[in-house]
């Protein structure tokens, strides 16, 4: 298809298609960070894991109603997409929601345990954090490639799963890096430190890999005049990076450029997101659906845009107000 026109079969997947995108995305951002956080709690003390737990407290819930919004999307939106993408991923997403259920779960108990007890639901509240992480990275890399079943492919999705867990352990330090403050603030110093080459790396393989895999994404991304408007989007991501490496190796991290590393890695972020969006559109699965073959029909769609006229701007709504109220650096965890 073409220019879109003014018909509402024509842009109406496509609005649908942006919003899911744009919900995925939020919720790769936010809830990336509170993932990183239960990564990294492995290496903190248990004073330091209390305050890590009341630095994400008042927001996990409502980072995790993005993820919410996105698939639901997915299933009543593009309903013949979702039946190809959920049973091409009922594995893994069975193991995310393990994941996110065994965080749920580990998040109250930590504190109500007795103190022999405590290091149980720490370790499971880090292995929620770790289950998660893997799972989204192994279905994007899935999802990237078709759901192709050749080796390649497979071990693609296990390179993104595996810089997965280097971004969000970035997203979740500079998040600390914002959230707290003396000893643990530099310890998260020294953690985004550790993620940043990682991510970097990651970034530079998949960014090899991707069309080696995926030729729709190789003939999307060298042909001409596409290559010359993709070129900006590389070029920015590792000025944002270069910018995160700057401030960490900066003697003003804790104080004027605390913001900085979290930005930019989130800059990093959308920018690759993006770039993907410019590669596979106008596919919804690459390579066997377009977005205008999975949407639902025009008169279903015109009745889901009402309810998502009410429903996103609420979630967006809640979201900014949650963080506006619980602004400021996390104090000592308690429980009344």
């Amino acid at each position: 298809m073409n220019a879109l026109t003014s018909s509402p079969a024509d842009w109406l997947p496509v609005v649908f298609l942006g919003l899911m995108g744009l919900a995925l995305l939020i919720y790769v951002l936010l809830d990336g960070y509170d993932l990183g956080v239960g990564l990294w709690m492995a290496r903190a003390t248990p004073s330091e894991r209390d305050t890590m737990v009341a630095s994400i407290g008042p927001f996990w819930d409502a980072n995790e109603t993005w993820l919410v919004l996105g698939v639901g999307l997915l299933l009543i939106a593009f309903p013949k997409a979702s039946g190809l993408v959920l049973g091409a991923l009922y594995l893994p997403v069975a193991v995310m929601l393990m994941g996110l259920i065994l965080r749920g779960v580990a998040f109250d108990f930590r504190v109500k345990a007795r103190d022999a007890h405590q290091h149980l639901w720490n370790r499971a509240f880090i292995a929620g954090s770790g289950l998660a992480t893997l799972a989204q990275g192994w279905m994007l890399g899935r999802y990237v490639t078709g759901f192709a079943d050749r080796l390649w492919p497979q071990l693609f999705a296990a390179l993104i799963a595996l810089c997965l867990v280097a971004v969000y352990g970035l997203l979740g330090a500079s998040w600390l890096i914002v959230k707290t403050e003396g000893a643990l603030q530099a310890k998260a110093v020294g953690w985004a430190r550790l993620a940043w080459p990682a991510m970097v790396l990651g970034i530079g393989l998949i960014s090899v890999a991707t069309p080696l895999v995926s030729p729709t994404v190789r003939e999307r991304w060298f042909a001409l005049p596409g290559f010359i408007a993709l070129l900006p989007i590389p070029l920015l991501t590792l000025v944002a990076l270069g910018a995160v490496r700057a401030t960490l190796n900066s003697k003003l991290i804790g104080s004027r450029f605390q913001l900085v590393p979290l930005l930019g890695t989130g800059l990093a972020l959308v920018l690759s997101a993006i770039g993907l969006a410019y590669s596979l559109f106008p596919y919804v699965v690459l390579g066997q659906l377009t977005v205008w073959q999975a949407a639902s029909s025009t008169e279903a769609l015109t009745v889901i845009g009402w309810g998502a006229a009410v429903t996103v701007p609420t979630i967006l709504a809640y979201t900014v107000f949650t963080y506006r109220v619980f602004r400021g650096k996390a104090t000592a965890l308690s429980y009344g």
